[in-house]
């Protein structure tokens, strides 16, 4: 049987609804590192931690958005993958080698656009008891069940008359993340730039390879312990050795999301 009228409507507002939040959360960003030969690498750095940061909230909160918007459709809660899977797909043709969009029922059954159902389970993962609980969750790390790649998790949950009835989310590239930012704000060569999250975990590196290590494990003490002082402080500036060179970053917590983004610039010889 064909849609009604109301029902072609629906899916027609739907769309372009979706397709508007899309563009919030994939749509290009542009800062540009501020640098002349006389300036001071401390005010410009402050500047660009601050662009740095808010782009990553803004990618963030875009997905936010969509999830949220796709969680509130007709289709999504009636629960019906054959009806909902549209919709999805109109967010993942967006994000197309970025990441995956996913929708997950309360025993932790998902499905995804590309795959159907997966015949796997999300039940075990961290992020998931705050999803049944009826809250977002944004920025959680995990390895991807479905593209295998490392992950940056923006989920939300879908109510019915009060009740978590499954959640939509979307597993995003960190990697990929990492260097459309990268790309964004055009880094000097020299400026190094990662994010931490809650746990002193590397969400966000400008060197791929360094994505979901714990700096704390890897570098000197020096490193250790300028770690513990970003996990403790709210912003402030740390100097630290690691790969036998020395470095000074700027850190700045962000309240949105929970992570401590940093960036620095390698010591002259």
């Amino acid at each position: 049987m064909g849609r009604s009228p109301q029902e072609e409507g629906t899916m027609i507002r739907n769309r372009l609804l979706i397709g508007f939040v899309c563009c919030l959360a994939f749509g290009p960003f542009t800062a540009v590192w501020a640098e002349s030969a006389d300036s001071d690498f401390a005010m410009d750095a402050r500047v660009t931690l601050d662009a740095y940061r808010a782009a990553v909230e803004a990618r963030l909160d875009g997905v936010l958005a969509a999830t949220r918007t796709l969680a509130a459709t007709e289709e999504v809660r009636s629960g019906q993958w054959a009806r909902m899977r549209e919709p999805l797909a109109v967010l993942a043709s967006t994000v197309e080698g970025q990441a995956a969009v996913w929708f997950a029922r309360p025993d932790g059954s998902y499905f995804t656009v590309e795959k159907g159902a997966t015949g796997e389970t999300l039940r075990e993962r961290a992020y998931f008891p705050a999803l049944l609980a009826g809250r977002d969750v944004v920025g959680a790390l995990v390895v991807s069940k479905s593209t295998k790649q490392r992950a940056l998790i923006v989920a939300s949950p879908v109510l019915v008359d009060g009740k978590v009835t499954g959640a939509v989310g979307v597993s995003m590239d960190a990697a990929k993340l990492a260097a459309s930012i990268d790309q964004a704000i055009r880094f000097p060569a020299d400026v190094i730039f990662y994010a931490l999250d809650e746990q002193g975990q590397t969400a966000l590196h400008r060197a791929g390879e360094l994505i979901f290590v714990f700096p704390s494990d890897v570098g000197s003490s020096t490193l250790s312990e300028a770690v513990k002082t970003m996990l403790a402080s709210p912003e402030g500036v740390v100097n630290y050795r690691y790969a036998g060179s020395e470095k000074t970053a700027l850190f700045q917590r962000s309240e949105r999301i929970g992570w401590v983004f940093v960036l620095g610039r390698l010591a002259p010889e």
